[in-house]
């Protein structure tokens, strides 16, 4: 099993604010999202069993990529209603388990996970796994590295999927090494980043296995087939080229990643109990 878990922490919340509706504090104030959180890391921690783990937020204004790109991830709009409130209880109470935290203004949480990926590289004596429904992240799967993705929200049936080497050529058509070619041709609409008109997934698959990366492809884009799409490639180099650095992570953030931590079994329960999450409170001492 894994020995250290990476998660992005706003895409797991997100998944736990819309898996579980209406729940409530007895004054209202909601608390689906904090119920969700628990339920899935504590289903983390006894299937995986895992030495550390580590968690990372986005703190809001995904600076260099806005510069970029000014309408970048424009199209999420706001966070629901119940959402920014839980968020804080979620850092609070995944401090308590003792997990580490991290978020840093200007940067996105998958740019902290590439960088805590290259610093556990140099020292790769354990198995890593990034959790993340995020396709951006597959760039980073390698060997000892591997993606986990969270029980689809259409059919949780399926449970947690492992997306290693293999996986991401099985999924994508293309391997790591080249996700970020492939998002750039293809475009990524969650992130409001557009692609190539016309041209979709077997396409850009097609293209990078007959010229290996994205600038061969510019580069030969009079040779293209289908012919109606050279013309374009070459009209819209820049856009690719842009894309390309949109979608790549930034891999050198300056990090410490925190050793493993204890559970504040107390603040769990000052927690659980401020929240009125009886059930939670009753497994405490089944768990600590």
């Amino acid at each position: 099993m894994a020995n250290i878990l990476l998660c992005d922490g706003h895409n797991l919340a997100f998944r736990s604010f819309y898996g579980i509706r209406e729940l409530n504090r007895s004054d209202g104030f909601p608390t689906n999202m904090v119920h969700g959180w628990v339920k899935s890391f504590w289903k983390l921690e006894d299937e995986f069993n895992p030495n550390q783990i580590h968690v990372f937020f986005d703190l809001g204004g995904a600076t260099k990529r806005e510069e970029l790109l000014p309408s970048y991830k424009e199209n999420r709009g706001l966070p629901p209603e119940g959402f920014q409130d839980q968020l804080e209880w979620i850092k609070k109470l995944s401090e308590a388990f003792g997990y580490g935290v991290y978020e840093k203004k200007g940067l996105e949480a998958d740019d902290l996970i590439a960088s805590a990926v290259r610093i556990l590289k140099e020292k790769l004596l354990e198995e890593v796994l990034i959790v993340s429904a995020d396709k951006d992240l597959a760039q980073l799967v390698a060997p000892k590295i591997k993606q986990l993705l969270p029980p689809p929200t259409a059919n949780p049936r399926l449970g947690w999927r492992i997306l290693d080497v293999d996986g991401v050529i099985e999924k994508f058509g293309v391997p790591p090494s080249r996700i970020l070619d492939y998002l750039s041709i293809i475009g990524d609409q969650s992130d409001n980043i557009p692609g190539l008109v016309g041209v979709g997934p077997k396409t850009a698959t097609k293209w990078l296995k007959e010229y290996d990366n994205l600038e061969n492809i510019i580069q030969n884009a009079g040779r293209i087939s289908p012919k109606r799409f050279c013309s374009l490639i070459y009209e819209e180099r820049q856009l690719l080229r842009r894309n390309r650095s949109l979608v790549e992570l930034e891999p050198n953030v300056e990090l410490k990643l925190v050793s493993s931590i204890s559970p504040n079994v107390d603040k769990i329960k000052e927690i659980f109990t401020e929240l009125e999450m009886k059930q939670s409170l009753m497994e405490v001492d089944k768990r600590y």
